[in-house]
C-alpha cells in the first residue's frame, strides 16, 4: 500500500513526525475495547501507551499476556495502561476473547482501534521501511500532567522487556518526587544522583551535605 493510499493525504511527512519529549502528548479521542477514551481526560494519572503490530499474532499475544501480568502493579503506580493497533474493535474483542479462552489470561486494559492510523501517525508509530499498515512496537510514557516523558521503540520481530517499562515508570516518578536523576542500571531502592553544583561555593558545600561523592560533579544519595 502506498503512503497516500494509507491515509488519503500523501502523508510521508506525517509518518516521519515524532512526538517530542517534554511537550504535551498529542491528545486524541478513540474507540477502545472499554468504550470511548480521551487522553486528556486521564490527567492526574500516568499513562503507558503502547502499540502492537496486529491482533492474532504470536509475539503480540505474548506481550499482551505480559502486560496483563503487571497491570495491577502499574495501577498501584497510578498508571493507566493502553494498547493500540491498526485493527477494529471487533478484531480486538475477538482476540482478547481468544487469549482468555485459550491462554487463561484476562486482558484488563483498553485497546484502541486505530483503523484510520490517525493516532499511530501522530505518535510516529508507523515506520514505512517496516510497514505502511502496521505499527512498530512503541511505548510512550505520559506523566500525570499530560507531558510526554519517555519513548521506547522496538521492531515488529522482537517483544518488549516488560520489567524495563515498570522500572522506567518508577525512575520517572522518583525524579519528580525528589528532584534527582537515576544512574545507569538503577533499580528502585538504590541510590540516586543529585544535580552537579553550579558554583564554587556549592561545590565546597557538598562535603557537609551527607552525599556519597565520587568526584565534585558525581554525588549519590538515598531517597
Amino acid at each position: 500500500m502506498e503512503l497516500e493510499d494509507a491515509c488519503g493525504c500523501g502523508c510521508e511527512d506525517e509518518y516521519a513526525a515524532m512526538p517530542i519529549l517534554g511537550e504535551p502528548a498529542p491528545d486524541f479521542t478513540a474507540l477502545t475495547t472499554q468504550g470511548e477514551l480521551k487522553l486528556s481526560d486521564l490527567k492526574g494519572k500516568w499513562v503507558v501507551l503502547f502499540s502492537h503490530p496486529a491482533d492474532f499474532t504470536p509475539v503480540c499475544t505474548t506481550e499482551f499476556m505480559g502486560f496483563a501480568a503487571v497491570a495491577d502493579e502499574l495501577k498501584a503506580l497510578n498508571v493507566q495502561l493502553i494498547g493500540l493497533s491498526i485493527d477494529s474493535v471487533s478484531a480486538h474483542l475477538a482476540w482478547i476473547h481468544a487469549i482468555e479462552e485459550k491462554m487463561g489470561v484476562e486482558i484488563p486494559f483498553p485497546v484502541i482501534a486505530d483503523l484510520d492510523m490517525r493516532i499511530a501517525s501522530r505518535y510516529g508509530m508507523i515506520h514505512p521501511a517496516m510497514s505502511n499498515t502496521a505499527t512498530v512496537r512503541s511505548v510512550f510514557f505520559i506523566d500525570d500532567k499530560g507531558i510526554l516523558r519517555a519513548m521506547i521503540y522496538y521492531p515488529q520481530t522482537n517483544g518488549r522487556y516488560i520489567p524495563e517499562i515498570i522500572r522506567l515508570v518508577k525512575a520517572l516518578q522518583t525524579t519528580d518526587a525528589h528532584g534527582v536523576s537515576t544512574p545507569v542500571n538503577w533499580q528502585p531502592g538504590e541510590k540516586v544522583v543529585v544535580a552537579p553544583p553550579k558554583t564554587v561555593a556549592q561545590m565546597k558545600a557538598r562535603a557537609g551535605e551527607g552525599y556519597e561523592c565520587k568526584d565534585w560533579y558525581l554525588c549519590y544519595k538515598s531517597v
